[in-house]
């Protein structure tokens, strides 16, 4: 396969936001609500596709959570299945839920329903005290001390297979996380001062988010190449690439997935492949080697 361009995701590609992120959504609506999901439950959401964004997709388990509470009877593998089919995202779970359960229970639930609070106990258990000081402007509240999530994240990414790449291929970032939080990700990986701001899309470059095609096929122009691979390790990353290549037919676009975020074993592979993805891969590390073959 020909490809002039490599675009990576962050969260499962270049680190393992397994004790990161994915928990800091689990554990922010046991601190909200006393209740919340099962970690393996997250996939379920980011396979009904629109929860690009980890503070949505909070939102959304805490909305299940209390929707159970006002008489939503459905298993949390049906509700994410009703998301996907009213479009994904945070919305289609607010409107799988008001017409579920009727105005009133409806009206209970969202009364309760805090997406500020969420959110702020988020950033306090992702970030730790420290970095929540300096990032958020705030002074935690939560009664636990945390140094962060945010440190416990494994570097996924080797050091020849990185160097590889930058050697090779112009590189690029295309991410849900926070410019601030996608800066310590990529200083921890080594590829901070490798890849400039303008071959970076963040959660704060663009309002439309993964799968919408724009950031990829703007990093494409920038670029200024007729192939572009995009790493990830989401159905959403999938599908980013086969919407960039219905949207932008002038270039190639390629949806490598791996096998070392949510989507895992034959199962994972298969629901990649089922999405259109070029290749699947164990690791991010394997890529280099793919392209070449």
């Amino acid at each position: 396969m020909n490809a002039d361009a490599v675009v990576l995701d962050i969260d499962g590609v270049l680190v393992d936001v397994a004790d990161s992120y994915r928990r800091a959504i689990v554990e922010s609506v046991d601190a909200v609500y006393g209740r919340t999901i099962h970690k393996d439950d997250i996939q379920e959401f980011k396979d009904a596709g629109g929860f690009n964004n980890d503070w949505e997709l909070t939102y959304a388990a805490a909305l299940y959570v209390l929707a159970t509470e006002e008489g939503y009877n459905e298993s949390l593998e049906t509700f994410t299945d009703e998301i996907a089919a009213t479009g994904g995202g945070l919305e289609a779970a607010d409107a799988v839920v008001r017409e579920a359960i009727g105005a009133q229970a409806t009206q209970r639930v969202t009364q309760r329903w805090d997406r500020e609070r969420l959110r702020d106990v988020f950033q306090q258990l992702y970030l730790g005290d420290e970095l929540y000081r300096g990032l958020e402007g705030g002074e935690p509240d939560l009664e636990r001390e945390t140094p962060g999530f945010i440190h416990d994240e494994p570097v996924l990414l080797e050091r020849e297979a990185r160097d590889r790449l930058l050697a090779e291929y112009d590189v690029g970032v295309l991410t849900g996380r926070p410019e601030a939080e996608a800066e310590i990700a990529l200083e921890r990986v080594g590829l901070d001062e490798a890849i400039p701001v303008d071959r970076r899309f963040t959660m704060d470059d663009w309002e439309e988010g993964k799968p919408h095609p724009k950031a990829l096929t703007t990093l494409a122009e920038r670029f200024d190449v007729t192939s572009v691979a995009f790493v990830g390790d989401t159905l959403d990353d999938i599908r980013t690439a086969v919407n960039a290549s219905e949207t932008d037919t002038d270039r190639e676009y390629h949806g490598i997935g791996v096998l070392t975020g949510g989507l895992t074993g034959d199962e994972g592979r298969r629901k990649y492949e089922r999405e259109g993805a070029a290749a699947v891969l164990k690791s991010v590390n394997a890529v280099p080697d793919w392209l070449e073959s």
